[in-house]
């Protein structure tokens, strides 16, 4: 049995002619310690596919299982980062960590809790932040407390959707390596939402493409054969990396194409006659005729 399973997933928003049916028939199973990387384009429907496995959507079709269970809401087995930190501007990096701890954890001593807390922070290297508040963090640092968080919920699954994508290389490439650093220590099942191919092949044990969208589905696995740990500028004259790098890309760029020319092929030019030049003039003023002199 998948540690998490998604069987003949189909979801879409609105009614009627205002319906966009955003993912088709989405089947994917991952096993328990398995790193997996969904890699997409823009408005695919990477959000959507990263909702429903929090229970924050419910599928129009198929089911989300986790551990054999449908997924009827969110849950603190699957910790969550997001993509936009999603931290309480009021509270110090302490306090929102500890936030969930609380959530998760109510009926801890709170010492114990103080000590959980700091053990997550000094874990992502925050720990001369603790009493900080976000406003006074870099970004790169406000994601460092939003993986805090989510790894001291003690989730069995880590969800992460896009967590990297705003940040600069130097800071994206440090998160990769200490979230990889932290999934190595107890193989945590995980999911990795990305539009960075390199970031895919980097951290995950396959990658799957989510073609585009509406009616998105998802492509061909990619197994990523080669050794942990994985040393990132060792991998640019790995011939694995650069392999399965091109695969990758090229079944992205063939799919981007066919998508874009059967968008292209559906559009329906509207049907409008232009009016004569002379016909505009002979309708205006004498007045306005005037200007024209």
């Amino acid at each position: 049995m998948a540690f998490l399973e998604l069987n003949n997933v189909s979801k879409g928003y609105g009614e009627g002619k205002n319906r966009t049916e955003v993912l088709q028939n989405i089947n994917l199973h991952i096993n328990e310690g398995e790193f997996v990387a969904i890699v997409g384009f823009t408005g695919s429907g990477k959000t959507t596919l990263v909702s429903l496995i929090n229970g924050l959507l419910m599928p129009d079709e198929g089911e989300v299982l986790f551990k054999g269970e449908p997924i009827t809401g969110p849950g603190h087995e699957r910790g969550v980062i997001f993509q936009n930190y999603s931290l309480l501007p009021w509270f110090t990096v302490f306090q929102n960590v500890l936030l969930a701890v609380n959530e998760v954890f109510p009926n801890m001593s709170k010492s114990d809790k103080e000590t959980h807390v700091k053990r997550y922070v000094e874990m992502v290297n925050l720990s001369p932040a603790l009493e900080k508040r976000p406003a006074e963090l870099s970004g790169g640092m406000r994601q460092r407390v939003a993986v805090a968080r989510a790894l001291a919920m003690n989730p069995e699954m880590l969800v992460m959707d896009e967590p990297l994508s705003a940040l600069d290389a130097l800071t994206r490439g440090t998160l990769q390596e200490e979230i990889i650093k932290i999934w190595d220590e107890d193989k945590r099942t995980a999911l990795l939402i990305t539009n960075d191919v390199d970031e895919g092949i980097l951290m995950a044990d396959r990658i799957i493409p989510l073609n585009p969208g509406p009616n998105a589905t998802l492509g061909p696995e990619f197994e990523i054969n080669i050794e942990r740990p994985r040393d990132k500028t060792a991998l640019n004259s790995n011939d694995d990396f650069k392999k399965t790098r091109n695969e990758i890309i090229e079944y992205l760029m063939d799919i981007g194409i066919q998508a874009k020319t059967k968008k292209t092929s559906n559009y329906k030019l509207p049907d409008l006659k232009p009016i004569m030049p002379g016909k505009i003039f002979q309708k205006r003023t004498e007045k306005d005729r005037l200007k024209y002199f």
